[in-house]
């Protein structure tokens, strides 16, 4: 079921009306799915079937990616203000401490919510923020390629590379390890998703000087990483283990960035055994 759902969120000039979309479907206890920048709730399909066989599972479209808005003006596209956000919509939808999973800007929102309490499990997969001053600008560097390049190719280009597996490398290898994996139609919506991320500048300018170094005590937490993640490379995954020691840090092998597509009964399960 999609849906979307309004609640206002506190800033220094005062409350802010905020509107978020999700989509909801299982049963069991409940667990939030989040994307990383320039994707949309949809990069989770691979495995909402699996995870709501023990869960029910909401995909949650981050502010100013897929079909949610942009913050409204007088907030920032920040940890705090995205850490107040996604707790509002934890309130706003009755859910008491979720579990909750993420990649890449979604697995350091999770960790985030995770240092807050505002959740019961944590499972990142290849995490933001873990990185050196080097690899955030190489990370960000490709991002901003990866998005002027969709900027400039013509939608029935798009159509045309996405019905073939050599097609879908050239438009997602950089985040996926088996692009042919992914349906030609999944490919295209997602090059759009990048395209009309109205959040995508304000989140990117906003992580700038992001760098995750406090432990998350008290929650289980799991860290996942590819062992062929191009944008965030898998040696952050050991750091992320030294900053929380208490971590399950898991290879994923044969799995890109965003692993869910890669290998999706291995990436349900990981989630499924760190929400247990």
């Amino acid at each position: 079921m999609s849906a979307t759902v309004s609640f206002k969120v506190t800033s220094p000039q005062g409350p802010h009306t905020v509107t978020l979309s999700y989509a909801r479907v299982g049963r069991g206890a409940p667990l939030l799915l989040l994307h990383g920048i320039g994707h949309h709730r949809q990069a989770w399909d691979p495995v909402v079937d699996i995870l709501a066989t023990e869960r029910e599972v909401f995909a949650v479209d981050l502010p100013g990616f897929g079909a949610s808005p942009a913050l409204p003006d007088g907030l920032a596209h920040d940890l705090p203000t995205m850490n107040a956000a996604l707790g509002g919509l934890c309130e706003a939808l009755e859910l008491d401490r979720p579990h909750v999973a993420g990649n890449s800007l979604g697995g350091l929102l999770a960790l985030e919510l995770g240092r807050s309490r505002l959740v019961r499990s944590v499972t990142a997969l290849s995490p933001a923020g873990f990185w050196t001053p080097a690899e955030r600008r190489y990370a960000f560097t490709v991002l901003s390629g990866m998005r002027g390049i969709a900027e400039r190719m013509p939608p029935r280009l798009v159509e045309k590379l996405a019905r073939s597996a050599a097609g879908r490398a050239v438009l997602t290898s950089t985040i996926y390890a088996r692009p042919g994996r992914r349906a030609p139609e999944a490919v295209v919506a997602e090059t759009r998703a990048l395209v009309e991320a109205t959040g995508f500048a304000r989140t990117l300018r906003a992580g700038g000087s992001v760098r995750f170094t406090e432990d998350v005590p008290g929650i289980p937490v799991t860290v996942a990483w590819g062992s062929r993640d191009r944008l965030l490379i898998p040696r952050q995954g050991v750091r992320a283990k030294r900053i929380i020691p208490r971590a399950r840090l898991v290879r994923l092998p044969g799995c890109g960035h965003v692993p869910m597509n890669d290998d999706p009964a291995l990436v349900a399960r990981v989630i499924l055994d760190g929400s247990r």
